[in-house]
């Protein structure tokens, strides 16, 4: 009898993540759906400045959604067990983000970071033909240098945001725990 227990959660366990998979499959094409639609409403009669503050929001979001699922991956959850008897202010939540880590991480890092990536990669697009339309040139110089200034930046913010998730895991987790709790109050 409890061969047939085992094997029911062994099937169980694949059809759960599948389940996920098209779940996160859906919930990417909407978002960047989303993400590209705002983006190309922001940037469509907007100079430079709103471009570029366009493309910084994109890489900065990019950024912190990275921070936010390394810190999952990384965080204990003993500090949180410890809270949560205390009742102590987004704990709980903490602790389901912690349960769900690779769900989360997968979401944050692969889901809002690739869209991210994407779409800041639009952006750049989008500046350099306007730069090549003002300075009437067609030089991939330009293409070159706004693709690798994004590139750099990008890169090296997820790197600098990797050492604070490591570092600050426990609070990154409480952090975004209370701001999930703020919502979620506000739901019901």
């Amino acid at each position: 009898m409890e061969k047939k227990h085992s094997v029911k959660k062994e099937e169980a366990k694949p059809r759960s993540y599948w389940r996920w998979v098209v779940r996160i499959f859906i919930m990417s094409v909407a978002l960047s759906a989303v993400l590209s639609f705002a983006s190309g409403i922001a940037l469509e009669d907007a100079g430079y400045g709103l471009a570029v503050l366009v493309l910084v929001l994109f890489v900065l979001l990019g950024i912190v959604f990275d921070i936010i699922g390394v810190a999952v991956t990384a965080a204990d959850e003993k500090p949180f067990h410890s809270m949560a008897s205390h009742r102590e202010r987004g704990a709980k939540e903490a602790l389901s983000l912690l349960k769900n880590a690779e769900k989360v991480s997968s979401f944050c890092n692969d889901v809002v970071g690739d869209i991210c990536g994407i779409v800041s990669g639009s952006t750049a697009a989008v500046i350099v033909v306007r730069l090549q339309n003002s300075f009437n040139t067609r030089s991939m110089l330009v293409s070159i240098a706004v693709t690798a200034l994004i590139s750099g930046l990008t890169i090296g913010g997820k790197a600098i945001g990797k050492r604070i998730a490591l570092a600050k895991s426990t609070i990154v987790v409480l952090s975004v725990a209370r701001l999930l709790q703020v919502f979620h109050i506000g739901n019901k």
